[in-house]
């Protein structure tokens, strides 16, 4: 039987209608009328996001230390950085007096970005060496520094557009970065900014894959942070 070519040629001429094998001639339908053909299901669902560092259409998963309640899902991309990040967090979970986090950040946004990833963590039962509550007032900020570092379990890093400034201006942050870049114990967080913007001022921070606000929350990533440094 002869098929209608309106999906392939269209029938918006009337040429086009006369050369249809099965709508030429004065038996041709509207070109509104073609016939139904099957959709076929998209390749990403309910549980996909998109995004400059997830990737258009990936599929979310729950994580392999993801506890059996959980309804946490990450991308793949999430899940290639963050295993080798919980596999550190897991070999030193015996260690004593460590907090969970330490959150380094620029210092513009120590009140505000900061504080509120911060108190997120917190509510979530996490340890956070943050230098708004650690840091005392006359006490040596890089001695500090060190010491935070050398007391927690993860490092994770705040970007945002005045860290990136902080970076070009080679303040305290590449000290932190330095020392969180040795070990593999590092998140980006990417706020209000982009890895490729991360890049531009920083390729060695910028080439590791991360979170970003732009797919998630804030609340989302700290729910995130939370899960991965749970004992």
């Amino acid at each position: 039987m002869a098929r209608c070519t309106a999906p392939v040629h269209g029938h918006r001429t009337a040429s086009g209608r006369a050369n249809c094998p099965a709508c030429g001639g004065s038996s041709y339908r509207s070109y509104n009328s073609y016939p139904s053909y099957p959709s076929y299901p998209s390749s990403s669902n309910s549980s996909t996001s998109s995004g400059s560092n997830s990737g258009s259409g990936q599929t979310k998963t729950k994580a392999r230390w993801s506890p059996a309640g959980s309804t946490i899902l990450y991308t793949p991309a999430e899940i290639r950085t963050l295993t080798p990040v919980r596999e550190n967090v897991e070999k030193r979970s015996e260690l004593p007096d460590l907090r969970d986090v330490f959150l380094c950040h620029a210092w513009d946004d120590r009140k505000t970005e900061a504080k509120e990833l911060n108190d997120l963590l917190e509510s979530k039962g996490v340890t956070v060496w943050f230098s708004e509550k650690d840091v005392l007032l006359g006490s040596s900020l890089l001695r500090e520094i060190d010491k935070g570092l050398a007391k927690s379990r993860v490092g994770i890093v705040l970007v945002t557009p005045s860290f990136l400034k902080r970076v070009q201006g080679e303040g305290i942050a590449d000290k932190e970065l330095s020392a969180l870049l040795a070990r593999d114990l590092l998140i980006p967080i990417v706020h209000n900014t982009t890895f490729e913007d991360l890049r531009e001022v920083s390729p060695l921070l910028g080439s590791r894959s991360g979170l970003n606000t732009i797919d998630d929350s804030m609340e989302d990533v700290a729910d995130k942070i939370a899960e991965l440094v749970a004992a």
